[in-house]
């Protein structure tokens, strides 16, 4: 054979890479959004394994309404039941705080709840009862539920949902007339006002008759000057369903017959002063009737406002606004009624000493619910149209869909009309298709994926995209921002924050006051001033109180001063230098609460070897478990705390901490781990932290390898004297999944 011809030499050229297709280019910028709204989510809001008591009722419509108590000489000089100093015992620690009542509350006692509102007293004995409607998540109907206390309101026993009927019920009015107890709700979705006796108080009621054939709403009667009067709404009218008119019956008897008031309506929310609605039951003071209105507000975004009734007659009606005014909430959407409230009862406690006064209230303004939804969905509207335009921006539509799909198909062919409409609709369809092709194929004809121009332009591109994706999930998934305090044993409670600095540090004050006094929980503000001119008032910005506490000497043992003007039973040592999320504090909060004894904070060490070493938290988790709680973030019981450190045997421990100017954390630890023989310290892992010292530089643990060596010399000397620091305590420890 022949031989082969010689191959050609091979001509060596430089592949040049497939330009990415359009499709490539979408798919990569959808899963971007994609992962991009998940990391976000997941980094803006933490998602904390919550036992079951701790969780909350989720706002719903009608937002997030809960029930709060105040106290006073008068029902002019009413103070929040935190502002009392109240204590409840056992691991609730003082002082009890608002809100008493939450829809969490009811859902506890096994009646499912998403909504506690519109609160009555009723006296019996030595306790009292609170009647109000709380509604069911699943039907959306009101109910009556009723709680019972007998300490002076501070603690409330739920009873459970006492009135259920087929229709809404709320504003359940109760009181006692000849020896038996009647309620009077709201059953305006009826069409009539209908009165109810206990068959067995408080959990069982009967129709003792109606009333009235009128739909009225937020409806009292009150017994005034030998007659009894009705007080209620008329919603029947047009176009007074939103506000209302007040109008008056009057008889010789709760149960009627009752007489319209010659005046009727006797107020409307066309006058200058609006509050037509009642707010609550009139109560009598000195001698004077006064009525509880509904201020001034869109939709439910009521207030408390008071008026003076000054001629009541069967002919004539006249009131005039009183002022009244309850501690105003400055956190905001922090404070359990910080959006807005819009009832209020008011009882003379039995020994007559102290009046009590029970108010609803939100968090969230009204209609936050349907505005956050919208907003995000429209954020994410925009960023799916901007997907779409950058698709056509790098030619991705070029007909990738066979024009013939838009042709009809039918099996009637007779039907010659339909078919013709159709071919019609499709043509004009089809033509849209093949217009938007062009253009995206004009405009990717000039888009060249490797020159850096275009690369920018489709990165900005991109980014905006993330941009919108985040903030659709942040509307949606966020909530309305609020960072709400957990319960222990259904209650609520305050602490003090304190903290201590100088001046070269008073930036980092100015910013630590400004965020910390947003936290539900906190009621005031400690600073301890160790050196340098302390700052005036007016430069803190605060929501709550700030005590500035002047030493004349500049130490670290100050941090733990006997400090009689505490108002709370927990302090939390905050450095000013930290910054975490008020959620942070409050589950640290809420785990200490269930440990008073003990020390709860955020940054655990280890102390091990012979001698003691100092370790820190990567260490500890290597190792699986801590006995060091850094009190620069921890809670504490002062007054156990604070003796403890000031007493005789700290004595020389205290003198090393001055030596060093260092380590009085750590004899604290000592302190707590000699009196007792388990564990007294906890820890809580924050969401995030940051340590601003590392952009002031004025921290003392600058050099962190000095800084350990001093603490291990401590422990050292502190083992000598308060014995060895051994114990170790597990992580994840609790079960609550705070502590991983």
């Amino acid at each position: 054979m022949p031989p082969s011809p010689p191959r050609p030499a091979a001509v060596h050229r430089r592949r040049q890479p497939p330009a990415p297709s359009a499709p490539a280019y979408l798919a990569a910028t959808l899963a971007l959004l994609a992962l991009a709204a998940l990391a976000y989510s997941r980094a803006a809001f933490p998602r904390f394994p919550h036992p079951p008591a701790t969780r909350r009722c989720r706002p719903d419509a009608e937002g997030s309404w809960s029930v709060g108590v105040f106290l006073g000489d008068s029902p002019f000089s009413l103070k929040p039941i935190e502002h009392w100093g109240i204590s409840s015992g056992g691991g609730a620690a003082w002082p009890v705080a608002n809100p008493v009542v939450t829809c969490a509350d009811v859902a506890a006692a096994g009646f499912p709840s998403s909504f506690v509102a519109n609160p009555f007293l009723f006296f019996q004995g030595d306790a009292i009862y609170m009647f109000f409607e709380t509604k069911d998540p699943l039907t959306s109907q009101g109910n009556i539920a009723a709680a019972i206390s007998k300490d002076a309101g501070a603690t409330w026993h739920q009873l459970g949902v006492v009135l259920d009927e087929e229709w809404h019920l709320s504003y359940p009015h109760v009181f006692s007339y000849e020896n038996k107890t009647y309620m009077m709700p709201e059953s305006s979705k009826k069409g009539d006002l209908r009165l109810y006796y206990a068959v067995d108080f408080p959990l069982k009621w009967k129709l003792e008759k109606v009333l009235l054939e009128i739909a009225l709403v937020d409806s009292v009667i009150l017994n005034f000057q030998g007659s009894y009067w009705l007080l209620g709404s008329d919603i029947s009218s047009y176009g007074l369903k939103q506000r209302g008119e007040l109008c008056i019956w009057y008889s010789s008897s709760p149960l009627g017959p009752w007489n319209p008031h010659k005046q009727n309506p006797v107020r409307n929310n066309k006058d200058s002063s609006p509050s037509a609605r009642n707010g609550g039951r009139p109560f009598i003071y000195n001698g004077n009737l006064y009525r509880i209105g509904k201020g001034r507000g869109g939709g439910s975004s009521y207030s408390i406002q008071v008026f003076k009734v000054e001629v009541l007659t069967a002919n004539r009606y006249k009131e005039v606004a009183v002022p009244f005014v309850l501690d105003k909430p400055l956190k905001g959407r922090n404070a359990w009624n910080g959006a807005r409230s819009h009832h209020l009862d008011i009882q003379q406690l039995p020994l007559g000493l102290l009046w009590v006064g029970v108010m609803d209230g939100d968090r969230v303004p009204s209609g936050d619910l349907v505005h956050r939804l919208t907003t995000g969905y429209m954020f994410y509207g925009v960023a799916s149209i901007s997907v779409l335009l950058l698709g056509a921006l790098i030619g991705v539509i070029k007909c990738i869909l066979p024009l013939r799909w838009y042709f009809p198909h039918t099996e009637k062919r007779s039907d010659t009309f339909n078919t013709e409409k159709q071919v019609l609709l499709c043509h004009k369809f089809s033509s849209l298709i093949c217009n938007v092709n062009k253009l995206g194929s004009l405009i990717g004809g000039r888009i060249n994926y490797r020159a850096w121009k275009d690369r920018v332009y489709i990165a900005v591109i991109i980014v905006i995209l993330v941009v919108l994706t985040c903030s659709g999930t942040h509307y949606i998934f966020g909530g309305n921002g609020a960072e709400e305090p957990y319960p222990v044993r259904s209650s609520y409670s305050q602490f003090t924050l304190l903290t201590m600095t100088y001046d070269a540090r008073l930036w980092n004050l100015k910013m630590f006051v400004r965020h910390y006094s947003k936290c539900a929980s906190v009621k005031e503000i400690v600073v301890v001033w160790n050196k340098g001119q302390p700052p005036l008032q007016g430069e803190l910005k605060s929501m709550v109180p700030v005590r500035i506490r002047v030493e004349n000497k500049n130490t670290l043992n100050n941090r733990f001063n006997i400090d009689i003007e505490i108002k709370t039973r927990a302090v939390m040592e905050l450095d000013d230098d930290i910054m975490m999320t008020c959620d942070d504090l409050e589950r640290g909060f809420k785990v200490w609460r269930q440990r008073p004894d003990r020390i709860v904070g955020y940054y655990p060490r280890l102390a091990e070897g012979g001698p003691l070493e100092y370790r820190n938290e990567g260490y500890t988790r290597q190792q699986g478990g801590y006995n060091i709680i850094l009190t620069g973030a921890a809670f504490m019981d002062h007054e156990l705390a604070f003796k403890r450190y000031w007493s005789k045997e700290a004595e020389i421990g205290r003198q090393i901490v001055d030596s060093f100017f260092n380590c009085e954390d750590v004899l604290l630890n000592f302190l707590f781990a000699n009196a007792s023989s388990t564990s007294t310290v906890e820890y809580v892992k924050p969401a995030w932290a940051i340590d601003m010292s590392k952009f002031s530089g004025v921290a003392i643990s600058r050099n962190t390898q000095a800084h350990y060596h001093v603490r291990s010399k401590c422990l050292a000397i502190f083992s000598e004297i308060y014995g060895n620091l051994t114990s170790k305590r597990l992580f994840n420890s609790r079960g609550d999944g705070w502590d991983v």
